[in-house]
């Protein structure tokens, strides 16, 4: 049973993997681009010294801008318009995503002064790391990898 549940956990967790190993990391490199603007600079130097509590409520806060357009989505995809949906959705993710990124570098010091968030971001990276390296062991990710390297072996030789 508990191997049942561990591996219901870790397919529940691929999608959030995956997003964060091929998403975050270009969305991190695109908000540091952005982050050069003299206005964004001013910003985000506040930010990063606000006290705790606002560094917490910060962090919060594109989850929450981001919820209506999410709700007004799922809205549309129940009366039929599911592709204008699903991109909704898809743009939702992708901007709190590169936020809270963000937000996450320049507040860190602040947010792990919580012992329960310290505690559940060490838990959230040890049971990441650990599926990561699951899911980099399994087959499918091999043949994913090696699927990969041909189609861009082949995209080099036609261009």
């Amino acid at each position: 049973m508990k191997k049942l549940l561990r591996l219901l956990g870790s397919a529940l967790l691929l999608p959030i993997i995956f997003f964060e190993e091929w998403g975050w990391k270009p969305l991190a490199r695109l908000m540091v681009r952005i982050a050069r603007l003299p206005l964004v600079q001013r910003v985000e130097n506040k930010i990063s010294h606000t006290p705790p509590r606002l560094a917490l409520t910060l962090f919060l806060v594109p989850v929450l801008v981001l919820l209506p357009f999410k709700f007004g989505a799922f809205w549309l995809i129940a009366h039929g318009q599911k592709l204008v949906g699903l991109s909704v959705i898809l743009i939702a993710k992708l901007v709190s995503t590169a936020l809270l990124g963000r937000l996450f570098h320049l507040t860190e010091r602040q947010l792990m002064s919580f012992p329960w968030f310290a505690k559940a971001y060490t838990w959230w990276r040890t049971t990441k790391d650990r599926v990561v390296l699951r899911l980099k062991a399994s087959k499918a990710w091999q043949t994913a990898l090696e699927l990969g390297r041909s189609v861009r072996s082949w995209l080099r030789k036609a261009s």
